[in-house]
């Protein structure tokens, strides 16, 4: 009689876990998007070795997906986007303003920054410190900088309930 074993795991899990090589080491990329205000909306783990560009779509359509109302109509789409220099390319900038949103990308110092489709907004860029300041605020939780987790599921969780612990922050914050 043969038996074969049950395979273990969750289908939504990746292989890989979200774990990977880069500079650093064994790590993992967590791709954050923020409003104005610096509220998280939406994020995304990666191995460490992934680009940060390659997520950009998955980001924006978690996000959209998220916020919408009763009848699929979003709440709030952005204006503007802005990134480092990591996410400088032309299908960015293409992508990008075919959703109507104007990327608030630097130029990279070897490519003509007049050819670029849109200008360069500085003082928009300069609002950039905000999701800066939200992973600030991440590593301070010693559960999120550290990851004890082995599966990207359960850190997503963990990831979670940090935003959930900041909302609920903000909520205290204007009660009173």
């Amino acid at each position: 009689m043969c038996r074969r074993r049950r395979k273990k795991g969750d289908p939504e899990e990746p292989a890989d876990h979200a774990l990977g090589r880069s500079r650093g080491g064994f790590s993992t990329k967590l791709h954050i998007l923020c409003d104005g205000e610096g509220h998280p909306l939406h994020f995304h783990l990666t191995p460490g070795q992934t680009h940060e560009s390659t997520v950009l779509d998955q980001v924006l359509i978690g996000v959209d997906a998220n916020l919408c109302d009763g009848e699929g109509q979003p709440i709030a789409w952005p204006a503007a986007l802005g990134g480092d220099k990591g996410y400088r390319a032309d299908w960015i900038d293409e992508y990008l303003l075919d959703l109507d949103i104007s990327p608030v990308i630097p130029s990279k110092a070897n490519e003509d920054r007049d050819a670029r489709p849109v200008e360069f907004d500085r003082d928009a860029y300069r609002e950039r410190n905000i999701v800066e300041r939200l992973i600030g605020w991440l590593k301070e939780s010693r559960r999120i900088f550290s990851r004890f987790e082995k599966t990207a599921k359960n850190f997503g969780g963990f990831i979670k309930m940090a935003f959930i612990q900041q909302y609920l922050r903000y909520d205290v914050q204007y009660t009173f």
